[in-house]
């Protein structure tokens, strides 16, 4: 079974996300979705002062296996990006939670509230969707 920290909010396209002390929202994809993609080999990351909204497609985790889109689960300014992964894709697979793709200063503070908690998120891994 997947790990799903319970002090993390989820999208149900299975991207994590932790609220920094500033508001900055740090995503990354889950356990769960980084064992589906198997083996990741390569990663494209969205440009520092990019606006996405929340859904948006924003980065791509590629893996042996296929590509994967990776979206924002909140609307906002792209304000950092790891980039630590392009040269390291692999510590994706090796510690999912710590290996954040980018930070969002988010721009509509109810969107966090929308998130899945862990409880619901573990449902909605575990269904399939």
């Amino acid at each position: 079974m997947s790990e799903v920290p319970d002090n993390l909010r989820y999208a149900k396209t299975h991207e994590w996300a932790r609220r920094d002390t500033d508001g900055t929202v740090r995503v990354g994809i889950s356990d769960h979705a980084q064992e589906a993609l198997g083996d990741v080999v390569y990663v494209e990351l969205p440009e520092v002062g990019r606006r996405v909204q929340a859904g948006e497609a924003c980065a791509v985790v590629e893996s042996v296996k296929a590509a994967s889109d990776i979206y924002s689960p909140v609307s906002g300014e792209i304000v950092d990006r790891n980039a630590d992964l392009i040269e390291k894709p692999e510590l994706i697979n090796q510690k999912p939670y710590a290996a954040w793709l980018f930070a969002v200063k988010p721009e509509v503070p109810a969107e966090w509230e929308q998130l899945l908690d862990a409880d619901a998120y573990r449902r909605v891994s575990e269904s399939g969707d």
